[in-house]
């Protein structure tokens, strides 16, 4: 899968920086919790009762719709697929 650089999505998009850099954050946690979904055969169903999220609500997460989509709950789906989430902040080239 190719990284998506923050700076240049921005440019492309017309947002600001720190939109763009929220949104590949989320794109990543999504991309983590969709493969531990499959890997682990877990139902959006499931999920969602895992997360206290509502069915619909995780489908449409998982489908990559990242309006209205808040951190927290990308995080709460992170850790109701068993995963951990970390963060890495290194000095900007």
């Amino acid at each position: 899968m190719k990284k998506t650089n923050p700076a240049s999505l921005a440019e492309d998009l017309g947002i600001s920086e720190s939109r763009s850099m929220e949104a590949v954050v989320k794109a990543e946690l999504i991309s983590a919790v969709l493969r531990e979904v499959e890997r682990a055969g877990i139902t959006h169903a499931e999920l969602a009762k895992r997360s206290g999220l509502g069915r619909s609500t995780v489908t449409g997460v998982l489908s990559g719709s990242l309006q209205r989509v808040t951190i927290d709950r990308i995080l709460r789906l992170v850790a109701a697929a068993g995963l951990e989430a970390h963060v890495k902040v290194k000095r900007a080239a």
